[in-house]
């Protein structure tokens, strides 16, 4: 294991405060993507609060590492993100998605903080990072950049033009993430547009793959680490999860791709979620 109780525990009662305040947000805005956002809550948390190079308070370092949403539909989990970390008030979020408001649906880069670039038509994060990454070796810096990307997401050929790109320019200061929940929009993927064999796939295009539990929080952290370490090639993390994670109703269910809660549904759904707290620190005890 790559890092000790202290910080495992960290960094899940992190993502369980995460998980809680994207509820809560989802409820403020009417609704919202929050099937995706919380299978990626655990992803989104060992980066901020552990891999990469980023603060709040110098959001225009030159050197910080970037994130590419390349998903940008699930910006009402992102948005908590940067908020809790202080990049804009907490407050904002009481109106996501409201009428001018700063914060839409998809969240955009010239209105958020700690936004890189806008994001929401699926398929074009990577290309983005990739030009990123491109930039970083020019300019002769060292910064890394991460691009999360969904599974259906995948569908889009510019998907496999960018990592075909990465790869010939051996690109490894990109890490690409792939929230493989198993569901997209209209239904599981393997049923709308099978995606398997899909580490063999992102191997053909010559990406080194690392496959992990993305409710792992050991293992996620292993993987950005295996990922610095590799060079000569771009890295991809496949993190398994699941849809709805920690919302024990709406868990594995793509219905729940985007969704709305009366109150008796929100109060079920906070118990859940700490529920679900309760249930991964019990995990830390054991090992």
């Amino acid at each position: 294991m790559s890092i000790d109780a202290k910080t495992w525990r960290e960094l899940e009662e992190k993502a369980a405060d995460l998980r809680q305040l994207t509820l809560q947000t989802v409820v403020w805005a009417g609704g919202g993507h929050i099937g995706g956002s919380l299978s990626s809550i655990d992803l989104l948390t060992v980066l901020y609060h552990h891999t990469m190079n980023f603060s709040a308070e110098q959001l225009e370092d030159p050197d910080r590492d970037r994130f590419v949403l390349s998903k940008g539909h699930i910006g009402v989990g992102f948005a908590p993100v940067l908020a809790d970390l202080g990049c804009f008030p907490i407050d904002w979020l009481k109106d996501f998605n409201h009428t001018g408001s700063p914060l839409g649906m998809h969240p955009d880069g010239s209105k958020v903080p700690g936004v890189e670039i806008a994001t929401g038509s699926l398929g074009h994060g990577l290309s983005i990072s990739v030009g990123m990454a491109l930039a970083s070796r020019l300019s002769g810096r060292n910064f890394r950049t991460y691009c999360l990307m969904g599974d259906g997401e995948c569908n889009e050929g510019s998907v496999w033009e960018a990592a075909m790109a990465a790869a010939h320019y051996k690109l490894d200061n990109i890490v690409g993430i792939v929230d493989r929940n198993h569901a997209m929009i209209d239904g599981m993927t393997e049923d709308v547009m099978g995606l398997e064999p899909f580490a063999d796939k992102w191997k053909a295009f010559g990406w080194h793959v690392i496959e992990i539990d993305g409710g792992s929080i050991p293992e996620i952290v292993a993987a950005f680490e295996e990922a610095e370490a590799h060079k000569g090639a771009p890295t991809v993390v496949i993190a398994d999860t699941v849809k709805g994670e920690g919302i024990a109703e709406i868990a594995g269910d793509y219905t729940w791709h985007y969704g709305s809660f009366a109150e008796d549904k929100f109060e079920d759904g906070k118990k859940s979620i700490e529920q679900h707290r309760k249930d991964r620190l019990a995990k830390i005890k054991e090992n």
